[in-house]
């Protein structure tokens, strides 16, 4: 995966970065409020002794280096800080004025400076004055000489003792900034992980890269299309519909030279929205003027006929069975060039129902009859009625939606069809998430068509009783069953 890859990972899961920032915040803001207030006192000392010439000062300057080095391990050391303790009231023991005593040798000078760290402005002062007082008078003990002479090394305070009028610690700003930095770096770590370990089809590119078919269309996710699933009405100026309409195109020039009539829609499970796909498909179709036919083989849990608003009573299953003429349970929809076959009644025996002779027999008469027929069959992981019926179509177009099927769900509905030898005309991605600017484009360039009377009847009851839909419906099915 390269760079852009992982930025798309981080901008899908940005709630995790925000979540993970909020976090170190909220923690380097609590660590800094539960913090007591720290106070810092510091004393510098000058190391400096007698010299006669630039040869001796330059001896002499080396010689008082590796002393100031001795000279700060003597100020953390457990005689300086008894004797602290001992002579001031410190409240302190001495392990405790040891461990808040640090050190600082400047390198290539003679400065050696002392800081001690308090909670107590005031307790840090004195113990600083205080060492500073004892720290030269042990110098000064241990370096004279046992014959009594000057002591060939001089301690002199050059600056301090001195206090901070603010805290050192805790430090508010800095505490938020690196909070903010580890929440950042861990909400991005999170995130990509997340996007590594999510095995869900999040995109097209990947979709088509799993089944080795085109990508046909890509249908944007809307929040009315589950009260409004079919493209008509305000919906047929939707950035859906124009979607579907691409898929329309990408459909019949997908192959040239074998163009497929008997096209069956299936996908990986249920509720990926493939009989809404097949009922719009159909519809987009019979817009461009082609006589389509949508046959409803999911004959497990039909549907097609709850959405265009037909009486699904009669159907498929009959016809099969031989109780009546495909002619008779025809229906026309609308005003448009497309007839639906219902499901019929549920059968006991599904899969074997529709591989059966009947079915196939049925499927060349009706491609003589149509120019394109679209079937909407059961998702082929569930049940292998979707296998049966595919193998009879000229080609199957799978229908996946966008994070909820599994790579590995796609791949084995993939090579359900390819096992049997299914000719798999591409796939579709249904509600995906658009990008807000493709979305804008399109918003700004459709076409606004003016309110006209509504192509479908307003409910079943009115279906059935419409004298011109009655009156159609009579032509084509007479057509049909000669």
């Amino acid at each position: 995966m390269d760079v852009l890859g992982y930025l798309r990972l981080v901008r899908r899961h940005w709630w995790i970065v925000l979540v993970t920032v909020m976090l170190g915040l909220g923690t380097a803001a609590l660590v800094t409020v539960r913090t007591a207030p720290r106070y810092e006192a510091s004393v510098t000392f000058f190391v400096t002794t007698p010299s006669q010439g630039v040869t001796d000062a330059y001896q002499g300057s080396l010689f008082l280096q590796q002393r100031v080095k001795s000279y700060g391990d003597l100020l953390t050391s457990d005689r300086l800080a008894q004797s602290v303790v001992a002579d001031a009231p410190l409240g302190l023991t001495a392990d405790q004025v040891r461990s808040r005593i640090h050190t600082t040798a400047t390198a290539g000078t003679v400065l050696l400076k002392a800081t001690i760290t308090d909670t107590d402005q005031t307790r840090a002062l004195k113990t600083t004055e205080t060492l500073a007082t004892k720290f030269t008078e042990l110098v000064r003990k241990v370096e004279t000489p046992p014959d009594g002479k000057s002591p060939p090394i001089k301690i002199e305070v050059v600056s301090g003792p001195r206090v901070t009028s603010n805290p050192v610690s805790p430090q508010p700003t800095r505490n938020l900034v690196l909070g903010g930095l580890l929440g950042l770096l861990l909400g991005v770590g999170l995130a990509v992980l997340r996007g590594v370990a999510d095995v869900r089809m999040r995109d097209g590119a990947g979709l088509q890269r799993v089944t080795g078919s085109p990508l046909l269309g890509e249908i944007p996710y809307e929040t009315g299309a589950r009260s409004a699933p079919l493209i008509v009405g305000d919906a047929a100026t939707s950035a859906r519909a124009e979607a579907v309409r691409k898929l329309r195109t990408n459909l019949r020039f997908v192959d040239v030279h074998e163009p497929a009539r008997v096209i069956a829609v299936t996908s990986a499970l249920q509720g990926e929205g493939k009989t809404t796909m097949a009922c719009n498909t159909a519809i987009a179709l019979a817009e461009a003027g082609w006589r389509v036919l949508l046959i409803d083989a999911d004959l497990r849990r039909p549907k097609v006929a709850d959405y265009l608003g037909l009486d699904g009573g009669v159907g498929l299953t009959d016809v099969l069975v031989g109780d009546v003429q495909v002619g008779d349970v025809v229906q026309r929809w609308g005003e448009k060039s497309l007839l639906v076959l219902p499901s019929g009644a549920t059968p006991p025996n599904p899969s074997e129902l529709l591989g059966s002779k009947s079915m196939a027999d049925l499927l060349v008469a009706l491609r003589d009859s149509a120019d394109i027929v679209v079937i909407d069959t059961a998702p082929l992981l569930a049940v292998t009625d979707g296998v049966v019926v595919a193998v009879q179509a000229d080609g199957a177009l799978l229908v996946t939606q966008q994070g909820r099927t599994s790579r590995s769900q796609v791949a084995a509905a993939a090579h359900a069809l390819s096992s049997v030898s299914v000719r798999l005309l591409g796939c579709v991605l249904n509600m995906a998430k658009v990008a807000k600017a493709d979305a804008y484009q399109y918003e700004a360039y459709k076409v606004v068509v003016p309110p006209a009377a509504p192509s479908v009847p307003a409910d079943r009851a009115g279906a059935r009783r419409g004298a011109k839909a009655v009156g159609d419906r009579t032509q084509e099915l007479t057509r049909l069953s000669r």
